[in-house]
């Protein structure tokens, strides 16, 4: 084994003819700071024209002390509290900053050359499902739990969320990104964003295996996987699709109260409690990632998107009622689906002038 220099976050090393990521920031459950994008992405970078290395695994370290809570995560996404303090302080300069890199990094993962295998071994959420939708593999567990919740801070499902969401199944997407919703790994891979589900105990195997014959992923990763549980979300399918059908949120709305079910009722008090613009943003977002010719397009799109949301009243206003002050009042502004606009929408996804747009690596 190999150990490349590593920052105390990210752990970095190879082994046989694997490269090796570890998340390695237990008590945050592994959320991603910027000195871990620019560490991950160096790694990639490094390993991408290395012949010793034929494929890149990404996993999150046991916590150190052995405390099973803490290593419950394998990414539970961004810096939050980094992205809110620029948001009132820096006016979205840093933070912009953040989503710029972290972007490069999801479009480098999408496009790397070498397989990459990643172990959702826990918690999976925003920036999560950011370095685990491109991978080639993408291995779920019965500890899988994976979200995108940012339209409850006021944020949007980012990190390629507009690609991966839109193209599932019926309207599962947008269910996820107006929810929330969690999916544990047997729902993941009845959705189609994990490709196996492995006990957690086979992972050690798993990973020793690829690292020595990287050229049978597939036959190792079947071997060792299990049969999942049913996916409870499946008999919601034909819900989802009937009651999502609409890119026009008040649709929506109006479609989970009309039917007056209890799944439709409870979907409903949840999206009651999301922030309207968000909401309308992640609709327009998922539709317009559906255009879209590839991925650098979606994530040009995204951090345009993300540029502006960042700044805007619901943010700072979203993670103060869900994280800082823990009280889950928002007072979201527009306070309502009909005060968010057409117009408002068109300002937050117009082009950035040529010099702020985003680009890959």
């Amino acid at each position: 084994m190999t150990v490349l220099n590593s920052t105390e976050d990210v752990l970095k090393c190879t082994k046989m003819h694997a490269g090796v990521i570890s998340l390695n920031r237990p008590k945050a459950l592994h959320a991603l700071t910027l000195d871990m994008v620019h560490a991950m992405t160096a790694a990639l970078i490094e390993w991408r024209d290395d012949p010793a290395v034929a494929v890149v695994l990404i996993d999150h370290s046991a916590a150190p002390d052995g405390d099973p809570k803490l290593s419950r995560g394998f990414c539970a996404g961004g810096d939050i509290a980094f992205l809110r303090n620029s948001a009132l302080n820096d006016g979205g300069a840093s933070g912009r900053k953040f989503f710029h890199d972290e972007y490069q990094l999801n479009h480098l993962l999408m496009t790397y050359g070498k397989p990459v295998v990643a172990f959702m071994d826990g918690i999976t959420m925003g920036g999560g499902v950011g370095i685990s939708g491109p991978a080639t593999y993408r291995v779920a567990t019965e500890n899988t739990k994976l979200a995108m919740p940012e339209t409850g801070i006021g944020l949007f499902p980012d990190v390629g969320g507009g690609w991966f969401l839109s193209r599932l199944r019926g309207r599962l997407g947008q269910y996820l990104a107006l929810t929330g919703a969690r999916l544990d790994g047997a729902e993941c891979v009845w959705a189609g964003l994990a490709t196996h589900y492995l006990p957690s105990e086979n992972l050690a195997d798993a990973k020793a295996r690829i690292a020595a014959n990287p050229e049978s992923i597939p036959a190792i990763l079947r071997e060792l996987s299990a049969v999942p549980p049913e996916p409870k979300i499946a008999a919601h399918a034909d819900d989802i699709e009937r009651l999502f059908a609409s890119n026009r949120y008040e649709d929506i709305l109006a479609a989970l109260e009309a039917d007056g079910s209890e799944f439709a009722t409870a979907t409903l008090a949840t999206l009651r409690t999301k922030s309207p613009q968000t909401c309308k943003v992640a609709l327009r977002q998922l539709s317009t990632s559906l255009t879209l010719p590839d991925f650098a397009a979606n994530m040009a799109m995204e951090y345009r998107v993300g540029a502006r949301v960042l700044t805007l009243p619901d943010f700072a206003e979203g993670v103060r009622a869900v994280i800082v002050d823990k009280d889950h009042a928002p007072k979201w502004s527009p306070a309502t689906p009909e005060g968010v606009t057409d117009d408002l929408l068109d300002q937050i996804f117009a082009p950035l002038g040529a010099a702020d747009e985003w680009k890959p690596l």
